[in-house]
């Protein structure tokens, strides 16, 4: 892997809903290559290769195996992450994977030291902290736009995604629900705002035991529920900093992308921390009104932070969206959903630095290897 240059070399596995998006920009950035797509069902590979002009298609061999894959993408559900991404290290490549990078703190440990056993490198949604609206907004909040930052309040309430979705029954299992499957988007923006989480206390509920699919040619069928879909958690960071999340399939009010931080000066609204841009507002000390402070447009969305690591690889320096701070992030809900279990705080014990900011002239579309 060594000594390469050039495009970087992609393999995808998993051909779900969310590896359209993910070709759509990979095959447009001239810093990658896309050379396989990889599923435990062929024929959904083959699909997903054709729509997008992959040339290689089939079973996650036809990924692992190619020798011109440097980094394998894995899009497969949450309860195969950490088999598929330890395959893809064993193999010798890299790993992007889609979060949560494991179910539980064991499963994020192990793929950590198996990557650096292996001296590859490892990756994990979200990225989009990466994107110009969470770019923009952790600018202003380091430059001291809202004096020293205090506190924190994060909302996603949704009626669950199981009216849309053609194959939800896994949002609702181990290693999702409104805790794992969007919880990593506004954590993850809190860790980049504030630095690691310290502890945590929640409460957690579930409405119903069995929902039912609402759209595509498995309408109707019921499926169980077996994890919380109400998720209520407090947060202290190491800095001293604090915040108050709800995560939410029970709500049929929907509120999605509400962040606020506050400090000391001022109260900053962040954009949807699920999406690469949008509107930066703040209301500063004695104001009665907002201001708009921002209105950001996506240079790039889902694949951004391959592209990021895949620069990194050539460039021979860190990449931005670590492992570590991915695992990092499942110690927290873990954690999280531990003390709704206990009715205790409970510490959390890993920890992670806040990544870089972009350079100002970053541009998914130049050619830069």
């Amino acid at each position: 892997m060594t000594g390469r240059s050039g495009p970087v070399g992609i393999g995808i596995v998993g051909a779900g809903v969310i590896s359209g998006t993910y070709l759509e920009n990979l095959t447009s950035f001239p810093d990658v290559r896309v050379h396989a797509v990889g599923d435990l069902f062929p024929e959904a590979a083959a699909a997903r290769a054709q729509e997008h002009g992959v040339p290689v298609h089939g079973g996650i061999d036809a990924v692992l195996g190619h020798e011109d894959v440097e980094i394998v993408i894995n899009l497969t559900i949450p309860a195969a992450h950490v088999e598929v991404s330890l395959a893809a290290i064993s193999a010798g490549k890299h790993v992007w994977s889609e979060k949560p990078v494991a179910l539980d703190r064991e499963g994020g440990r192990q793929l950590l030291g198996a990557a650096d056993a292996a001296g590859v490198r490892l990756g994990c949604a979200p990225d989009t902290f990466l994107g110009t609206g969470l770019q923009t907004a952790l600018k202003a909040l380091r430059r001291g736009d809202i004096g020293e930052p205090l506190t924190a309040l994060t909302l996603m309430q949704s009626p669950g995604p199981e009216s849309w979705h053609p194959n939800p029954a896994f949002l609702f299992q181990t290693g999702a629900g409104p805790l794992f499957d969007i919880g990593p988007y506004y954590l993850t923006t809190l860790v980049q705002a504030f630095g690691p989480v310290s502890s945590v206390a929640a409460i957690a509920s579930k409405s119903r035991e069995q929902r039912t699919i609402g759209s595509g040619p498995r309408a109707g069928e019921v499926f169980d529920v077996t994890v919380p879909t109400h998720v209520s958690a407090l947060a202290r960071f190491a800095g001293g900093q604090s915040s108050q999340s709800t995560f939410s399939f029970d709500s049929p009010l929907p509120r999605h992308g509400f962040v606020e931080i506050t400090g000391t000066e001022a109260t900053l609204a962040l954009p949807d921390p699920n999406d690469f841009d949008g509107d930066l507002s703040i209301r500063r000390r004695g104001s009665e009104d907002w201001e708009l402070l921002a209105s950001t447009k996506a240079l790039s969305t889902r694949g951004t932070g391959v592209l990021e690591m895949a620069r990194a690889l050539r460039a021979g320096r860190p990449h931005r969206v670590q492992g570590a701070l991915a695992h990092h992030v499942v110690d927290v809900m873990t954690s999280i959903a531990e003390s709704a279990e206990s009715e205790a705080f409970v510490p959390v014990t890993s920890t992670v630095e806040a990544a870089e900011l972009l350079p100002d002239d970053w541009d998914p579309t130049a050619r830069t290897v």
